[in-house]
């Protein structure tokens, strides 16, 4: 492995938790992993775009949902590095991985809104899961992002 690809720096990144009436929990099914790996919508900061905006925009991008209210904004944040296998090929080679923050937020429209077919589609399918699912169904450089994610929710819901 290249050395100076691990001395690339992390992506400025935010992530959407994303609720239901019933507290499950919104994932999609990445078009550029035909495996059974699920995430949560997320995302890159624009430059000099504020956090909440760009989850917002991230959130409508990838699945077109607007009805949705922030509960809170999660504390500190999260960060995760790239596998060897895509150090130089995600993101045009420029990051290492991701540095995250997230926002827990709720869903409040119908699910005939969420539409992932946009004009550029990220994901294959969705589905709303139990919240100690997300653990399970991620992919595992993420596992201890959504691990971390599940015991914060855990205690504001």
């Amino acid at each position: 492995m290249n050395k100076n690809l691990k001395d690339l720096p992390l992506r400025s990144g935010v992530g959407i938790m994303l609720l239901n009436k019933e507290n499950k929990v919104f994932v999609a099914k990445r078009i550029d992993n035909p495996k059974n790996f699920w995430q949560m919508p997320q995302g890159g900061v624009d430059e000099g775009e504020d956090n909440l905006k760009a989850a917002f925009r991230e959130l409508e991008e990838e699945t077109s949902i607007k009805s949705v209210e922030l509960i809170k904004e999660l504390d500190g944040t999260l960060t995760y590095d790239l596998p060897d296998r895509l150090l130089g090929i995600i993101w045009k080679g420029k990051y290492k991985g991701q540095k995250q923050k997230w926002f827990l937020m709720r869903f409040i429209g119908n699910d005939n809104e969420i539409n992932i077919n946009t004009s550029n589609p990220e994901f294959l399918d969705w589905k709303w899961i139990d919240l100690d699912l997300i653990t399970d169904v991620v992919v595992d450089f993420k596992h201890h992002v959504y691990k971390e994610l599940k015991e914060k929710v855990k205690k504001l819901i």
